[in-house]
């Protein structure tokens, strides 16, 4: 059957089975170390910090591998991803005794170098795959690609928390060494070589955007992805842990459902989301679903200051805030992708998704920080802030002309 497939479409098969299988690992890796290291008696901030590397390095992997790939190719990057994953895992088969915050931090380093290498990789070979002006099918793979990425890290998050359940720390980071390592001979073997290289290989000053819709997009990218992170990162499962007296599994189970359900209403976005007269979405649109979101963790907010259900003012409203972040989540990686220059395009796609990964360093630490100090409501305010400042930003995204007006009687 897959002989039967364009090349295209089997290289866009295998990348997203690759992206798919890294998430996994990537998701369950998270909620092993939160809370493997919170029962450690970490405390929130602490726990934070071990995330420091991962997010640190991931803005500067986004900012120099978007420039890296364009001259080497994007099956080299994304290859490469893959390996620094397996040995960023074989780093916590360390006894425990080694498992110390500097070890741990730097172990999260390479996993941040491995994740935006991967992700930039494939987000950037969509823009390839799909035949110049067919924006409606770009739109399309863009929304499967990232709405089924984030669905198997909400699946990672439960796989994290059950594997720490059931063979412990060490047993549960062998076994997703292992499965990742197969999935890496194997992309080694199928993966494109020619992929995503240049015409004419990049200079080092390039790796700033020149583009305004790529620079205003990114700004609004980052104060999204802070919004959600802190929140989401540490404030939540810490929280839903010792304040409401939930156990591991249960919440990985809910940090996995909102995932996958993010995952799920991105994967529908394009159904959701239509531009005037039919036309792909615009900044007009990415304006609309910020506004939508900016209510939502200011609400719960107040739900949890009056007492009013507090755990399922929270835990709705969180699924609440989900499906609008998504739609908001998903119109950005298509506007990316279709801003992005054809030629040298990771070069756009690392850029911005540096600005991603600047937003979840702030909101990662900023969680841990906050919620340490004030609590979870005070997370919630930052959000709001956060989103607001989106909002702003996103009145400068470009916008689709309006057209001409028919002549009376044509």
């Amino acid at each position: 059957m897959l002989r039967d497939l364009s090349p295209d479409v089997r290289q866009y098969l295998l990348i997203t089975a690759n992206y798919w299988a890294f998430t996994l690992t990537d998701g369950a890796l998270r909620m092993l170390v939160v809370l493997y290291f919170h029962q450690l008696g970490y405390a929130p901030l602490e726990v934070a910090l071990l995330f420091l590397f991962y997010e640190f390095f991931g803005v500067v992997t986004n900012l120099f591998g978007g420039w890296i790939g364009a001259r080497i190719g994007l099956n080299a990057t994304m290859n490469t991803g893959l390996a620094l994953q397996v040995i960023a895992l074989g780093m916590l088969l360390v006894p425990a005794s080694m498992l110390t915050v500097g070890w741990v931090m730097a172990a999260q380093a390479l996993s941040g170098i491995a994740k935006d290498l991967n992700k930039m990789s494939a987000k950037s070979a969509i823009k390839l795959l799909v035949p110049a002006g067919a924006e409606g099918k770009l739109y399309r793979w863009v929304a499967l690609l990232t709405g089924s990425k984030n669905a198997l890290k909400g699946i990672g998050f439960f796989l994290g928390g059950l594997l720490l359940s059931v063979l412990g720390f060490s047993g549960a980071v062998l076994a997703m060494a292992l499965a990742l390592a197969l999935v890496w001979v194997l992309s080694l073997l199928k993966l494109n070589s020619d992929l995503g290289k240049a015409s004419a290989r990049p200079k080092f000053s390039q790796l700033f955007s020149k583009s305004r819709a790529v620079n205003v997009l990114s700004a609004a990218r980052l104060f999204l992805f802070a919004a959600r992170d802190v929140w989401f990162v540490v404030a939540l499962p810490v929280y839903l842990s010792v304040t409401l007296g939930w156990g591991y599994g249960e919440v990985g189970a809910y940090l996995a459902l909102w995932v996958i359900g993010y995952g799920g209403v991105q994967t529908l976005a394009p159904r959701i989301v239509t531009g005037a007269g039919g036309r792909p979405p615009d900044g007009r649109n990415a304006l609309a679903w910020a506004l939508a979101l900016a209510g939502i963790p200011a609400l719960i907010a107040l739900a949890l200051v009056a007492g009013v259900a507090p755990s399922a003012s929270l835990l709705v409203g969180l699924l609440v805030f989900g499906v609008v972040f998504a739609i908001k989540s998903a119109l950005h990686s298509y506007l990316i992708v279709s801003y992005a220059q054809g030629d040298g395009v990771s070069l756009d796609v690392g850029f911005y998704y540096m600005a991603n990964a600047m937003g979840r360093l702030a909101g990662t630490v900023l969680s841990g920080w906050i919620y340490q100090s004030w609590g979870l409501v005070q997370c919630l305010l930052a959000s709001t802030l956060m989103v607001l400042l989106c909002v702003l930003i996103s009145i400068w995204l470009p916008r689709h002309p309006p057209r001409p007006a028919l002549t009376p009687g044509v």
